[in-house]
């Protein structure tokens, strides 16, 4: 009986061999399509698309002090020639390697322009390409690898630096000597800001610190939520009349009084692109930017938000992650994206108006090889009537702000490894070689 039954069974499976699977009728969709169409807001992408723009008019500026994030010291549109050519190069000490990196965006004030190179050592640099003085930020019994990170910022009459060592210091800009140091107990990666007096920083500890500027006494501290898996690290704070906005690495910004450190309100830039798992590196890559009564902010996991100055509340969201801080000009938004993208968005519904390409992955002999390096684009600034990026694959482009169509390009050896400041008609720009460039 038992032998009858599985040959019954066996016929019952060979059969089904033979049975002609049904396809399913329908257009094939791509799953990962599908998941990042999930909650947009505003339009689809927009490959090509071109909008007129009316441009702030471009100013002659003599200066680039701090990080523009913040409405006092930004020029949002700045003069410079419809085209670039090399005007000189200067070393300014260590470049990128494995162990270390440089970042840290040059400043400008009072006729110098001053760098910081990967071992953390200052320089200050005529406007004629020569070094006139040079301090090693290095803690004794440290090494100069072991501490990643910093920023720059001059104002006031001083050269304010933070470090990957958790130290901030001001230095005379003239000489480089140094004025007082204030330890803040975590690193501090991104630049600090200025302005009345007073020195806003995040150390990497997620505390937000007020420095007076003249002593680099403490004026008051507050708490950010920690977040063990932070890997970018803090930018510099964005600070207008009445407000100081921080962000810190676990997705969150907060808004406080500048002159007591009362906070106002927290928000989390919350989302992020399905299916790609770079997207679990969420920290705030965009960092907070303020034009007008608008707080611009976008995370590494593909979302961008634009927040009320006064309470935190959403004006909307929008399914674009960012690389550095956006840049505001005729009502519109431009950024280099989470995915290698220029995006143009309207500033004031978030709707993406165009978007292009940007060199990403490095182009390898062996296209079987697995790709282990990638581009670097820095950028944009608005000078000259065009957005400028540089890139560390070795060209510095200019595009249209209307459509985003390819301008120009002028080569930088090395590769850029700093965004691009312009002052006195000048753009300057640090290669991955640690070699200081102007363009003109």
């Amino acid at each position: 009986m038992l032998g009858f039954v599985g040959v019954v069974v066996g016929a019952l499976a060979l059969s089904g061999c033979n049975t002609k699977q049904e396809v399913l009728a329908g257009e094939r969709v791509n799953v990962r399509d599908v998941l990042q169409e999930q909650g947009t807001d505003g339009a689809a992408l927009t490959e090509t698309g071109s909008r007129a723009i009316s441009l702030p008019a471009a100013q002659s500026n003599t200066s680039w002090s701090q990080s523009p994030v913040s409405p006092h010291v930004r020029t949002s549109h700045a003069a410079l020639a419809s085209t670039l050519s090399p005007l000189w190069s200067v070393d300014i000490g260590a470049g990128d390697s494995r162990r270390k990196r440089l970042n840290a965006t040059p400043v400008m004030g009072d006729g110098r322009i001053y760098v910081m190179d990967a071992e953390h050592v200052v320089r200050a640099v005529s406007t004629s390409g020569t070094v006139l003085w040079s301090r090693d930020l290095t803690p004794l019994r440290e090494k100069s690898h072991e501490g990643q990170g910093g920023g720059l910022a001059f104002a006031e009459g001083k050269l304010f630096v933070t470090s990957g060592f958790g130290v901030m210091v001001a230095l005379d800009p003239a000489s480089g000597n140094e004025i007082w140091n204030q330890r803040l107990g975590g690193t501090a990666s991104g630049a600090p800001t200025i302005r009345d007096g007073v020195a806003y920083v995040v150390a990497g500890d997620q505390v937000a610190w007020a420095i007076e500027a003249d002593s680099g006494r403490m004026r008051w501290q507050i708490e950010g939520n920690g977040d063990v898996n932070n890997l970018a690290g803090p930018g510099a704070p964005a600070v207008d009349d009445k407000y100081v906005v921080f962000s810190y690495g676990n997705s969150s910004i907060q808004a406080a009084f500048r002159k007591g450190g009362f906070r106002v309100w927290n928000a989390d830039i919350l989302g992020r692109r399905n299916g790609i798992s770079l997207t679990t590196v969420d920290g705030i890559t965009g960092v907070p930017t303020i034009v007008g009564d608008t707080v611009y902010a976008a995370n590494h996991s593909g979302r961008m938000v634009a927040l009320s100055l006064y309470d935190g509340a959403r004006v909307w969201t929008a399914q674009q992650g960012a690389l550095g801080p956006v840049w505001a000009a005729g009502g519109s938004l431009f950024f280099v994206s989470d995915q290698n993208k220029l995006v143009r968005l309207d500033a004031a519904t978030g709707e993406e108006i165009w978007l292009k390409d940007l060199p990403g992955w490095v182009t390898r002999r062996n296209p079987n090889k697995k790709r282990d390096r990638s581009y670097a684009n820095l950028g944009p600034i608005l000078a000259g009537g065009r957005l400028i990026v540089a890139g560390s694959d070795g060209q510095i482009r200019s595009f249209a702000p209307e459509d985003g169509s390819l301008v120009s390009s002028v080569e930088i050896k090395g590769g850029a490894t700093t965004r691009p400041i312009v002052a006195g008609n000048t753009l300057y720009v640090v290669s991955g070689d640690g070699v200081l460039h102007a363009y003109r």
